[in-house]
């Protein structure tokens, strides 16, 4: 799948999301001559290919048919590792400041959810280099990548241990999901551009408390700052407006610094 062709005719090998009446998703992939049935309801992926999104499919309006956003992929994709959620990834690109034509490395691909975001904030020009020692995730998460951007040529894997050392220098961002994310800070600091941006994601308070205490002793840091994020839904049907009795609270903290001279 590429973004420009995101509102163009559905073709052989694309990603689709079905909706059915009661707003349940299902990805599924296109493909000639095949039938998938969900929910006791066949569906000949012939009848999709060729056509525009946003048009119904079965009788009574069964399902609608729709090119997946980025968000929507992510959350249906297979997974090995646990993702990072979409509330957290708008923040992780925003307090890092992924931009246009940035070298990001990244520690820990996961199940690539974050990748997927990272490489289209830094575009054609820029880059991320993803470190990962576990094959098996690693694996799961580049045919994640491969299956909805293609084989991005910006895209640098390394099956390779970020805390045993970074190997890049003058980066502009440094990006870690890691179960001890202080043990990669002394390599951040050399791999870290004067004035780029750590970030690391953590469960646990304990965790990100320890990332803090490394930041600041290694002398090499400033501008730390430590949140989390917090979603909740609203319901509106007719007259009635109360926010949703389930919200989407603690995932995770996110720590953030900047590299000093």
């Amino acid at each position: 799948m590429t973004l420009n062709t995101f509102n163009s005719a559905l073709k052989d090998g694309d990603f689709i999301l079905l909706i059915d009446r009661k707003e349940r998703q299902y990805l599924r992939r296109l493909t000639r001559g095949k039938v998938s049935e969900i929910r006791g309801v066949r569906i000949a992926h012939d009848e999709i290919v060729g056509q525009e999104p946003g048009f119904t499919l079965g009788d009574r309006a069964q399902f609608m048919v729709l090119r997946p956003r980025l968000i929507d992929y992510v959350i249906l994709m297979k997974r090995g590792a646990q993702i990072i959620y979409p509330k957290d990834i708008g923040s992780i690109l925003l307090w890092a400041d992924v931009f246009p034509g940035a070298t990001v490395i990244e520690c820990g691909l996961g199940s690539g959810s974050l990748t997927l975001h990272l490489l289209r904030a830094v575009g054609k020009e820029g880059k991320v280099i993803s470190y990962d020692r576990n094959r098996d995730f690693a694996r799961t998460a580049i045919r994640n990548i491969s299956d909805f951007m293609g084989a991005p040529e910006n895209f640098i894997f390394k099956e390779q241990d970020a805390y045993l050392g970074i190997e890049e220098r003058e980066v502009d961002r440094v990006i870690v999901d890691l179960p001890e994310p202080w043990s990669v800070v002394p390599h951040a600091a050399l791999a870290l551009a004067t004035g780029g941006i750590w970030l690391s994601y953590s469960p646990n308070a304990q965790q990100s408390q320890q990332v803090v205490f490394a930041l600041e002793s290694s002398k090499s840091f400033c501008s730390l700052e430590n949140f989390e994020v917090l979603q909740r839904f609203w319901t509106i049907q007719g007259p009635s407006l109360r926010p949703d009795h389930r919200m989407v609270a603690h995932t995770g903290f996110i720590t953030v610094a900047r590299k000093r001279k």
